[in-house]
């Protein structure tokens, strides 16, 4: 088995159906490549056993149900458990994969067999646009051209890891699963490294382990190891309407840099790191105190003052983030004008 598909599902059904089916339309692209779908329903209000059944004859999937919600964090891992291929790959329920991308992973793996980790580009796409379309979406109507790439990295290339850390490769810096393929042993035995207590902690983006799990151990298992930036997209990521979206400028500008934080401790040089950092913090004091006014609902009970804001503060971007805040102020009112 070369790959293993891993998908941790909740609700949002129509969005897994749109999964399945990228993945279905993908495989009729690629031959002699060996892979699995591994679903792990997080005891979702409806049932995803039909969607399943639909799928099962037309892919290789394993299904488990869990007869309680575990959280994001669990429910992930659940998945990697469930499945037996080399390299992993988490994705969404609400992300696709695009009609060509099996067979361009069968040819990277194959040119590539002693690489552990592969970071892979991603379009962007808003959810609603789906809606023009019937369902189950069909990703070959999709025109590429017209999407926005994630990474601006512009050419496929064997790194050291710490390469990858980079806002030109990720300016998110990994936290999106998507983003990365690994060596599924490897990423197994970096789970040592978590702590047990925070992961079962089911509110979203709590702490930093249930928020970072897969970056820290793929941090932690990858950094010494081979690594291959594909600078191709082989998968969509839907944006729009979900129920942690209060929560994104919350991950921005306080998951976000303890993840750096955590880079740097496990041996990402210095000046990387503060580029990074800085980078990250670029939109710091707008978003903070956009945190602190709306509440809980926006991550606030999660803050802790003196190490996600006073320690922040000598980034010299904290401070030109109230600049950078401001100009775009100034060029949104001279648009409308």
């Amino acid at each position: 088995m070369q790959l293993s598909i891993c998908i941790p599902t909740f609700n949002r059904l129509d969005c897994l159906e749109n999964c399945l089916n990228s993945i279905f339309i993908s495989s009729k692209n690629v031959k002699d490549f060996e892979f699995e779908v591994c679903i792990s329903d997080n005891n979702s209000d409806e049932n995803p056993h039909e969607i399943i059944k639909k799928y099962k004859d037309k892919i290789n999937i394993v299904f488990n149900r869990n007869d309680e919600n575990l959280g994001f964090a669990l429910n992930a891992i659940k998945t990697i458990k469930l499945s037996r291929g080399k390299y992993a790959w988490f994705i969404g329920n609400d992300d696709l994969i695009l009609p060509n991308t099996l067979f361009e992973l069968k040819k990277i793996f194959e040119e590539n067999i002693d690489t552990d980790y592969f970071f892979v580009n991603s379009f962007y796409l808003n959810s609603s646009y789906l809606d023009n379309f019937t369902k189950p979406f069909d990703t070959k109507e999709l025109n590429t051209k017209k999407l926005k790439k994630l990474s601006k990295f512009k050419e496929d290339k064997k790194v050291q890891f710490w390469e990858i850390i980079d806002p030109n490769v990720s300016w998110e810096f990994l936290i999106g699963i998507f983003l990365s393929i690994f060596n599924r042993e490897d990423w197994l035995e970096g789970l040592k490294h978590i702590n047990k207590e925070k992961i079962e902690d089911k509110r979203v983006w709590s702490n930093f382990d249930n928020t970072c799990l897969n970056a820290k151990i793929i941090a932690t298992v990858f950094k010494n190891k081979k690594s291959f930036i594909c600078s191709r997209p082989l998968s969509i990521n839907l944006i729009g309407e979900r129920e942690w979206g209060s929560l994104y400028d919350f991950v921005e500008i306080v998951r976000i840099p303890e993840l750096l934080d955590y880079y740097r401790s496990q041996g990402m040089s210095f000046w990387r790191y503060i580029r990074c950092k800085n980078f990250a913090l670029r939109n710091f004091f707008n978003f903070f105190f956009k945190i602190i006014i709306r509440g809980e609902k926006a991550g606030r009970n999660y803050v802790n003052f003196y190490q996600h804001f006073l320690k922040n503060l000598i980034y010299p971007y904290a401070w030109l983030s109230i600049i950078f805040f401001t100009v775009r102020l100034i060029n949104k009112f001279f648009n409308k004008t």
